[in-house]
């Protein structure tokens, strides 16, 4: 499954969310969306990042591994 993380340079939240789910879906192939190449991204997500994505889903920080497997599981 691909999922999309949204993220920007420095943002140690947005390393810590990477982790958690690596760990929660190591099959899972994640793209990183840097919002900074994007302004429309900046104005909707600037404050909220990290923030995990799957279509029109999102999943905001903080989440768990529960939280991002519980996500995935419904995206299905």
């Amino acid at each position: 499954m691909r999922v999309e993380l949204l993220t920007t340079a420095g943002c140690h939240l947005c390393e810590q969310a990477q982790q958690v789910i690596a760990r929660a879906a190591p099959q899972a192939e994640i793209e990183l969306v840097d919002i900074g190449d994007d302004d429309a991204l900046i104005v909707q997500y600037g404050e909220l990042i990290p923030v995990l994505r799957h279509g029109r889903a999102e999943l905001r920080w903080p989440f768990s591994l529960l939280d991002v497997r519980s996500f995935l599981s419904d995206c299905r």
